[in-house]
């Protein structure tokens, strides 16, 4: 029997104490959702920690910092993703899944860069918050792709 780990057992508990009963698979993906969080959490403090170095102390235009800062927080992200995260599809190609990771990861970007100059640049809204915005809609984006295309 595989053992579980602590994020599963924590969701278990969770539902446990709250006294909801769901299914199976919907347990599985409240699971799955929880992991995505945390792995997401650690991808934006990447990215937040990047971006801030990036334009604070190496005086990187804004919306190249972020590209990099997205950029290190995605090969961090897509570790995490498909050896925790999502159960990929072990039949499908890995080079595919690598390619339609980055792929979606790019689309992601843009979505990012976009919405960073149009809270920032249009908007003036102080840059971390414009980040924060842009990463909160852009991890729905994230979640739904890679949860179509990598299982």
């Amino acid at each position: 029997m595989k053992k579980e780990d602590k994020a599963s057992l924590f969701v278990k508990r969770i539902l446990k104490i709250t006294h909801i009963k769901v299914s199976k698979k919907l347990e599985n993906l409240l699971i799955q959702i929880f992991k995505f969080g945390i792995v997401g959490v650690m991808a934006t403090i990447i990215d937040f920690a990047s971006i801030y170095i990036l334009k604070e102390f190496l005086h990187i235009h804004v919306i190249v910092a972020n590209t990099l800062s997205f950029c290190i927080a995605t090969v961090y992200n897509y570790m995490a993703s498909i050896h925790w995260v999502f159960k990929v599809n072990q039949d499908k190609d890995p080079k595919k899944n690598f390619i339609l990771f980055i792929f979606f990861s790019v689309i992601g970007l843009i979505l990012n860069d976009l919405l960073m100059w149009f809270t920032v640049e249009q908007f003036q809204i102080y840059y971390l918050l414009g980040k924060v915005i842009a990463t909160c809609l852009v991890m729905i984006f994230n979640f739904i792709t890679r949860k179509l295309f990598l299982e």
